[in-house]
């Protein structure tokens, strides 16, 4: 790690994993399961049958490599409080606000995977003809705003990482005072 770039194999990683992340979050909203209503007239009630589930394994599989792209990502700055203090002035603010704001990015987009994938895999059985009868399925767009967010996650991630290695490259700042600083010489 020199010039505060950080290790290219830290932002190969990240990246191909946010980006598998983001291929299966799209790929689980292709696939979500649809239902039909079929009667069944041995017993005269009605019933959903369901084409596939597959977008619930989708959706669980984008959940795990973004979380494993986010762990990567806090093992290796250990997770900006364990290590090397960051320098003060401006990389380390930005530091700072790309550290929060990918953690709540990355919040948003297992919300919406987790749910995506939990509401896919719910199916309604059966129900009498005299209900008001629909199959329940997944709205479309969840897994969609799940593949965003992903997206999201990636890029501040790359530019958290990015201001995180200038923010700990950096000199500290030291100011050299041949006096107390405090008012206190009066005293002395």
């Amino acid at each position: 790690m020199g010039e505060g770039k950080g290790s290219s194999l830290v932002h190969l990683l990240l990246i191909i994993l946010c980006l598998v992340a983001f291929g299966f979050a799209i790929a689980a909203e292709r696939r979500r399961s649809t239902g039909t209503i079929r009667t069944d007239d041995r017993t005269n009630s009605t019933y959903c049958v369901y084409d596939s589930d597959v977008a619930t394994g989708y959706g669980v599989g984008a959940f795990l490599f973004l979380l494993s792209a986010q762990s990567l990502l806090m093992a290796v700055t250990k997770c900006m409080c364990f290590g090397s203090p960051l320098a003060t002035g401006g990389n380390r603010a930005w530091t700072i606000i790309y550290f929060t704001s990918s953690w709540l990015s990355f919040v948003v987009a297992e919300a919406c995977l987790v749910a995506g994938a939990k509401k896919n895999a719910y199916h309604t059985k059966y129900k009498s003809m005299t209900e008001s009868f629909s199959c329940d399925t997944l709205r479309k767009g969840v897994f969609v705003a799940g593949a965003v967010f992903v997206v999201a996650t990636m890029i501040l991630n790359v530019y958290y990482y990015m201001s995180f290695t200038k923010a700990t490259n950096q000199p500290a700042h030291k100011t050299n005072r041949s006096s107390s600083t405090l008012g206190m010489a009066a005293y002395a």
